[in-house]
């Protein structure tokens, strides 16, 4: 018979320049971990063509972005293009103690105040493009943005790219498949520690004793 303790979740987070596949890859490991819930930041851009709000986003104003700041009702949020983003305080801790792991796709700078906020609960992935020109490539096939906003994204994945060592793992996706394996394996791991299993103590405490 195989024992089970209960564990607390841990924030998940992937960051990579715009194209490099953090989005991707959480898509991905959403659909193939029942143990994993995306985190849904609010934000003040436009939807994009397919998204729905309350799923990908929840749209809002800057002056209601601006309300729920002063409620304190975000663990990050961070401006990105003249757009602002948050992430909800109390969605992700409720998860966590239930044991449920959140993913993050968010950048450096959010990473930033969700490390200062969770710091013993959260784990860094950052995911970085096998060249910059290859990137570049990636964000004009997605057809998503124009020129001009392909080159604001290009320059601003070096000074993204620069932040690279605050990340307790780094990944270099050249292959989508090979990377999804490596994010897979390090959450994995990263449950097990040792600081997310709260009832570790008391289960060797009655194996050592139990029986006295």
């Amino acid at each position: 018979m195989t024992t089970s303790l209960k564990r607390r979740g841990l924030c998940f987070v992937l960051s990579s320049p715009s194209g490099a596949g953090k989005t991707t890859i959480s898509r991905k490991m959403l659909e193939i971990d029942n143990d994993l819930t995306m985190s849904i930041s609010y934000t003040t851009r436009a939807p994009r063509p397919g998204e729905v709000d309350g799923v990908d986003y929840f749209f809002t104003t800057k002056d209601e972005f601006r309300d729920l700041i002063n409620a304190h009702a975000f663990l990050e949020h961070a401006e990105v293009f003249g757009h602002f983003y948050g992430t909800p305080r109390k969605f992700v801790e409720d998860n966590l103690s239930k044991g449920i792991d959140v993913i993050f796709d968010i950048d450096w700078q959010g990473t930033h105040q969700l490390a200062a906020q969770m710091p013993n609960d959260m784990v860094g992935v950052f995911i970085l493009p096998p060249s910059m020109a290859e990137l570049e490539k990636r964000l004009k096939n997605r057809a998503q943005d124009t020129d001009e906003v392909v080159a604001k994204r290009m320059k601003k994945a070096s000074r993204e790219i620069s932040h690279w060592n605050e990340y307790d793992y780094v990944l270099i996706n050249t292959d989508l498949d090979e990377t999804m394996k490596s994010v897979n394996r390090i959450l994995r791991a990263e449950r097990l520690h040792i600081s997310r299993q709260p009832q570790l103590e008391s289960f060797v405490q009655d194996l050592l004793f139990g029986e006295e």
